[in-house]
């Protein structure tokens, strides 16, 4: 049952998850903290921080994790490597099955008005999608000291400096190093 419960919500967020990973993050974290409370929202924005440093899209990346983890919770880490697979496969259907069609159609269609007005319309809920997500991580929802995310003043700074760094064309592999680096001396090694 718990399976198929995972199966249906990633189903879920990969059909209606449009704009990619970070849009999908409310959608993802309704479903996981909210709706079934798989994990507590300290949890989650862990998963996000691990998801964006691991390689590959942050909603497959946290699909693979939160399926593990409830997995695990079910019965085991066996269990956790099946609700992995079973997460990871739910929320790549969707596209895969979209693009399958879309790919099939897209070429007669592209000049289409419809179509056009359709992607055109998709954008500002992208944007409010991602804006919803990043609003999600940074003010917590909940008033228990446990389910407190990470944001204080110092991440606050830290954003600030990679936020300009970026503005001023900084190499971006070097802000990653920069803000690793502050993080390490601010709040320690792990």
């Amino acid at each position: 049952m718990i399976f198929w419960q995972l199966f249906i919500s990633y189903l879920k967020i990969g059909f209606f998850g449009f704009g990619g990973g970070y849009a999908m993050l409310s959608l993802i974290q309704h479903e996981v903290v909210v709706r079934h409370e798989w994990m507590t929202g300290a949890e989650f924005a862990d998963i996000v921080a691990v998801s964006q440093i691991t390689p590959g899209p942050i909603a497959i990346n946290s699909a693979t994790y939160v399926g593990y983890t409830v997995g695990v919770q079910y019965g085991g880490a066996g269990w956790g490597i099946l609700g992995s697979l079973i997460a990871t496969f739910a929320v790549c259907l969707p596209a895969l099955s979209l693009m399958i069609l879309v790919t099939r159609f897209f070429l007669r269609l592209r000049h289409n008005p419809w179509v056009e007005g359709a992607m055109r319309g998709m954008r500002p809920v992208v944007i409010g999608m991602i804006a919803s997500a990043a609003l999600l991580l940074i003010f917590p929802h909940s008033t228990d000291p446990a389910e407190q995310n990470f944001t204080d003043l110092w991440s606050w700074i830290l954003f600030a400096g990679v936020f300009v760094g970026s503005l001023k064309k900084v190499n971006p592999i070097l802000l990653i190093l920069l803000a690793a680096g502050a993080g390490i001396l601010l709040y320690g090694p792990l």
